[in-house]
């Protein structure tokens, strides 16, 4: 039997209906939307990651009390500095809020990899590279350290020969087990040798003071292995700390041994005089060994003869360097003959200034008076300060303000600083702390006299801005015959000697 099927054609008109319309809606909705006006473009709002705010902001602190006062770049990397404006009312007039400086970072997180890259440059290569070498650098050192790689694998092997045939052990096992304490001592050494190069241009413009400490250095790494004598049983770590010790003290005396024979030479004789004067040094040594020999026979006193031997060794050393006259002006240097310019009128000849030159002003010491190039966080912590003194050197490409709570002048550099603004800015520290230290004495006179208490003498704001606005007009009269007087003694000026630091202000975003 067959069925039938029910009709199908109401539902295809149905869906052929329905389908009709759609399009025609389709159609007319696309023709309203095509001449409808296009919709206002949102604009963009910048946005700026600070962890103080909970991640990112907007720019200038939109809807906020915060206001923008201070640009700043080191190496390629910006923050932008922020102060709090909410009315708070000093001597009259509207400030802001003090200790409210907040530091914005423009750029996300180094990214740990690129940081180590960074970590592992500054020790491996020298500032400025490439550009502060020449091509041919890189194969040269590519080259060098391949020989150093297989000299140090043969060393373990020619080390373990060497103890083998002086008889340590026939036991196997022995000569290797010396041969390694041995290596992991030297190793020891050179890695300290390898941490000490990232000095880096310290070498250049404080060789008297670093050449002194690596002598300290040397003298600290004998008495640590005279130590092992006593405690036998700790001969490892302490012979590896005594090498640790003089291999540093070995990378201060290289690196600083060219630039104090280039002193002595007059004309293209450097090698000559290298030549010599390490001849004459290995003729002393050999002196020295044979004089200690003849000395041993007679069993003295261990500690007495490496205390005597000791002094007169530190004692040569700082005359050593002492006697060196340099005709470059680093900081120690460069302090004397500012001081002694503003005191007499005079800059100091190149013997007295070296004479003078502190040898014990270390470079790594943060307990200095005079800071050139801080980050603006560091320089200022009260945002009024800085607006305070930041008109005074509208003309100028540096800011040089005192931080009363950490006690020293901060000298800032602005972004189109060149190398005789870092100088000028360097003699206006000096010229800013010789006023204060000149005020504070005449203060401290004063209130003995009147027997008030000593505790509150302690420069106000006004005095501060008082005492930058008179250095200003001083530094205006004398930077440039200070300059002439030391060219005329023979000094040579540049702004790489005093190493500043790599901060600088930028301008403001519009």
């Amino acid at each position: 039997m067959r069925l039938k099927h029910p009709s199908n054609s109401a539902s295809q008109t149905v869906t052929s209906s329905d389908t009709r319309l759609l399009v025609r809606e389709t159609l007319r909705i696309s023709a309203n939307l095509a001449s409808a006006p296009p919709p206002a473009a949102v604009p963009e709002r910048s946005l700026i990651r600070d962890s103080n705010f909970g991640g990112l902001v907007e720019d200038q602190f939109v809807d906020s009390s915060y206001r923008l006062i201070c640009c700043e770049e080191i190496d390629g990397q910006r923050w932008k500095y922020f102060a709090d404006n909410k009315s708070v009312k000093m001597n009259g007039s509207k400030k802001f809020k003090k200790n409210s400086i907040r530091a914005v970072s423009l750029q996300d997180p180094q990214v740990p990899f690129d940081g180590m890259m960074t970590f592992v440059r500054s020790y491996v290569v020298p500032e400025g590279f490439p550009d502060s070498v020449t091509p041919a650098y890189v194969p040269y050192m590519t080259w060098r350290a391949l020989k150093h790689f297989f000299g140090g694998a043969m060393g373990v092997f020619t080390t373990q020969t060497l103890l083998n045939s002086v008889g340590v052990s026939r036991n196997q096992s022995a000569p290797g087990a010396v041969a390694i304490n041995w290596i992991l001592k030297d190793g020891a050494g050179r890695v300290g040798k390898m941490l000490f190069a990232r000095q880096g241009k310290k070498f250049d413009y404080d060789l008297k003071q670093l050449r002194f400490a690596g002598d300290l250095l040397m003298e600290l790494g004998a008495g640590v292995e005279l130590a092992t004598a006593a405690v036998p049983h700790l001969f490892l770590p302490l012979a590896c700390a005594a090498n640790v010790a003089k291999n540093v003290a070995a990378v201060t005396s290289t690196s600083t041994r060219t630039p104090i024979y280039k002193a002595f030479a007059k004309g293209e004789n450097i090698g000559d005089v290298t030549a010599k004067g390490e001849c004459v040094g290995n003729v002393a040594d050999l002196l020295g060994t044979g004089l200690s020999i003849m000395i041993a026979k007679r069993n003295p006193s261990l500690v007495t003869t490496f205390a005597l031997l000791s002094c007169g060794y530190l004692m040569s050393s700082y005359q050593e360097v002492k006697s060196v006259v340099l005709h470059t002006l680093n900081r120690a240097r460069f302090t004397v003959a500012v001081e002694s310019f503003l005191k007499s009128g005079c800059v100091p000849t190149l013997q007295e200034g070296n004479s003078m030159e502190n040898i014990f002003s270390f470079p790594w010491s943060k307990h200095r008076p005079i800071v050139l190039g801080p980050r603006f966080k560091d320089a200022f912590q009260d945002p009024n300060s800085y607006l305070a003194v930041e008109p005074i050197f509208e003309r100028e490409k540096y800011v040089v303000s005192y931080n009363p709570s950490k006690g020293n002048i901060y000298a800032l550099f602005k972004n189109q600083a060149k190398s005789d603004d870092i100088l000028k800015a360097a003699f206006h520290a000096h010229v800013l702390l010789h006023i204060i230290h000149t005020s504070n004495q005449n203060q401290y006179s004063s209130w003995r006299e009147q027997e008030q208490d000593l505790s509150m003498l302690v420069p106000t704001s006004s005095d501060l801005q008082a005492h930058i606005a008179e250095s200003y007009k001083m530094v205006s009269a004398l930077y440039v015959p200070f300059k002439n007087k030391a060219k005329e003694q023979g000094w040579v000026m540049s702004e790489s000697l005093l190493n500043p630091g790599r901060a600088r202000l930028c301008q403001l975003d519009k």
